[in-house]
């Protein structure tokens, strides 16, 4: 199957305006987290935080991934990701998409960077789970 795919520049804003959503999504998961962990100071404190943040942006990318393929940026920018077929995501694609994206991102970005020398500008996360980026035609 023949697919389009989204330019650099295009996925670039597309990861930005990620970003600031991501932050509105934390910045509630935080005060809820807050609100029940009152005592910061406790030594269990920082990495169950840090765990239950990685969980709430994987529940957030893994639910709108699996439900239509797009999250809020996405959708605004005309990106749907899909498996290397083209179908939908299945939980299972879309949690090992997420958890290779978050390998990527922690070795300093090598997995988002990996797009400027992949032939169809993939992901290194969308190549090792099979899926990929593509156009939404509108």
């Amino acid at each position: 199957m023949k697919f389009s795919y989204p330019g650099f520049w295009r996925r670039l804003i597309s990861l930005f305006y990620e970003f600031l959503i991501l932050l509105a999504v934390i910045f509630i998961a935080s005060f809820i987290f807050h609100l029940i962990f009152r005592d910061a100071n406790a030594n269990y404190f920082i990495p169950l935080y840090q765990f239950y943040l990685l969980i709430i942006m994987g529940y957030y990318f893994i639910w709108f991934w699996t439900h239509g393929g797009q999250t809020l940026a996405m959708q605004t920018w005309k990106i749907r990701v899909v498996t290397v077929n083209g179908a939908s995501l299945d939980k299972r694609t879309a949690i090992t998409r997420y958890l290779l994206a978050v390998i990527g991102v922690l070795l300093f970005g090598a997995g988002m960077f990996w797009a400027l020398v992949d032939r169809d500008h993939q992901y290194l996360h969308d190549r090792l789970a099979g899926t990929r980026l593509i156009n939404v035609l509108s």
